[in-house]
């Protein structure tokens, strides 16, 4: 099954109120500056709650959902050129402003963008943002056994994660390996079996599976991508 890709071009969209937008991934790096409203997002780099300006920077191939607050929202995509130095939570002073220079000149709207962003509030922290964390980390970890550490059900863990999150904590913790994966595959003199046993796969047709499910593209054609656009 193909994956689910949202592409985010410029412009402003609008979220009615108490509506959900199911976990879904985009091919390319983007900003969201939010105008009004707010909402919850849930995604590859945590958990954060939204409203008036607030900026969500999200890198290339992340995926997300988004549950929409009772005043649903407004917001402006923004599509960065190239992978953004970081992603998460920033604030910006006057994002109004920003929507009316972008209707003069696009590149000065980006260009002030990020040089007006500051870091915004941390991710939340409840248990299942602490799961989310430590499933991104590189370290293995038993799911039953940080059930138990915790003090929480197996299955309770289970239910409560997809529920924040939108999908199983193993199924997040398999795409976080993908990830990391794909960030070594550009490099070509890394081998696509080494890069797989470095990054927590059985094998390299594990990873193939997984990355092509994530994303269409296997990790050979990510790697010809990759060597046709430096060409």
């Amino acid at each position: 099954m193909l994956p689910a890709f949202r592409d985010a071009r410029f412009g402003t969209e609008r979220l009615a109120a108490l509506g959900h937008v199911p976990r879904h991934r985009h091919r390319h790096a983007y900003a969201a500056v939010v105008l009004a409203g707010g909402y919850e997002e849930a995604g590859d780099g945590g958990r954060w709650r939204v409203s008036a300006g607030d900026v969500l920077v999200h890198a290339a191939m992340e995926a997300h959902q988004d549950h929409i607050g009772a005043r649903g929202c407004i917001l402006v995509n923004v599509p960065l050129p190239a992978e953004p130095p970081e992603g998460g939570l920033f604030r910006l002073d006057d994002p109004d402003a920003l929507v009316r220079l972008a209707e003069r000149d696009g590149r000065a709207a980006l260009a002030r963008l990020l040089s007006g962003m500051r870091r915004g509030v941390a991710p939340l922290d409840d248990w299942p943002d602490l799961l989310a964390r430590r499933l991104r980390g590189e370290d293995e970890i038993s799911i039953g056994r940080w059930a138990a550490e915790m003090g929480l059900a197996p299955e309770s863990v289970s239910r409560g994660f997809r529920r924040a999150y939108g999908v199983s904590p193993r199924r997040y913790r398999l795409e976080a390996r993908a990830r990391r994966a794909l960030k070594l595959i550009v490099d070509p003199g890394l081998g696509l079996a080494a890069i797989a046993q470095d990054c927590g796969f059985a094998d390299q047709p594990h990873l193939t599976r997984t990355l092509s499910s994530m994303t269409g593209r296997t990790p050979g054609q990510w790697r010809a991508a990759r060597v046709n656009s430096v060409q």
